[in-house]
């Protein structure tokens, strides 16, 4: 099935150069002629939650709505330098069939910004679904966190630190669980290149690290990496795994033999979900704590 799909992949790729569209990435394409989980549907697209041109962001809803559905933030990655909610819809698409009301945001990327205003777009982002999504059939008490990479350091740094939850004026507590695929949690000292440009100028280096926020009140954690990925190294997810564990905070760790960076993000995805059950683990342990009551979660500050 797998090597269909490449070489499936190869043709349209042929195809679309041919029609004068080449210059689309490897993932707009995916995620223009792959297939979709027919579960969920586009609600809402380029909602502002705020002033700035990336601060905009989509609904997904299940089709088959019901109200005070769990509400998941998707961060996407892309380095925080790249990276377009339109490219990212199939994902949208395969958490709102899982019976999420999924929101997908953009934020703002380097050189724009620095460490920490994606935080704070994420922050407002978070702000406006509390505002707003009971409004598409969402629960604003019932919200989670994830992301893929970049994105995920967003997700698990806002569930984690609440600084900036709270000077968007939201509830740390309104964050019921956090998930994590393939993210930096653990990085210092920053390598040259991407990680000095972004984080660089912060004065206090250890502020920059989900790590670091590790403690007692920190949300539940699904945190999975895959054992080949060389681009953000399994040390990060297992560090910080460990380290929740040691505060007694409800952690599902998972590292996917075989798997590499993208492949974590992939395996959402219908074309390559057989890779690995990330999708049915990833939610399943999120819908365990959306519905728990909040006294009975580890994430309460």
């Amino acid at each position: 099935m797998t090597r269909l799909l490449a070489v499936a992949a190869s043709l349209l790729t042929l195809v679309i150069g041919a029609l004068g569209v080449a210059s689309c990435s490897p993932l707009a394409l995916f995620d223009a002629l792959g297939p979709r989980d027919s579960g969920g549907r586009l609600a809402l697209r380029d909602a502002a939650y705020g002033t700035e041109p990336r601060r905009r962001l989509d609904v997904f809803v299940p089709v088959a709505a019901t109200a005070g559905a769990p509400v998941l933030v998707f961060f996407y990655g892309g380095s925080w330098k790249g990276g377009s909610k339109e490219d990212y819809a199939f994902v949208g698409q395969a958490l709102a069939a899982q019976g999420f009301v999924t929101v997908m945001p953009d934020y703002r990327l380097y050189p724009e910004v620095r460490f920490p205003a994606f935080l704070d777009d994420g922050a407002a982002a978070i702000a406006w679904v509390r505002d707003n999504i009971a409004g598409y059939g969402g629960d604003p008490r019932r919200i989670v966190l994830a992301g893929h990479s970049a994105g995920a350091y967003n997700a698990v740094m806002l569930g984690l630190d609440p600084r900036y939850l709270r000077r968007a004026g939201v509830d740390p507590r309104a964050i019921r669980a956090v998930a994590g695929l393939s993210g930096p949690y653990d990085f210092l000292p920053l390598d040259e290149g991407t990680a000095q440009q972004v984080f660089g100028e912060a004065p206090d280096k250890a502020a920059t690290q989900p790590v670091t926020f590790a403690g007692l009140h920190s949300p539940p954690a699904f945190l999975a990496t895959g054992e080949a990925d060389a681009i953000v190294r399994p040390r990060n997810t297992q560090n910080l795994a460990a380290r929740l564990r040691d505060v007694r905070v409800p952690v599902q760790e998972r590292v996917y033999p075989g798997l590499d960076h993208a492949d974590t993000l992939l395996a959402l995805s219908i074309a390559f979900r057989s890779k690995a059950p990330v999708l049915a683990e990833m939610t399943t342990f999120l819908k365990q704590y959306a519905e728990a009551r909040p006294s009975t979660t580890a994430g309460r500050r």
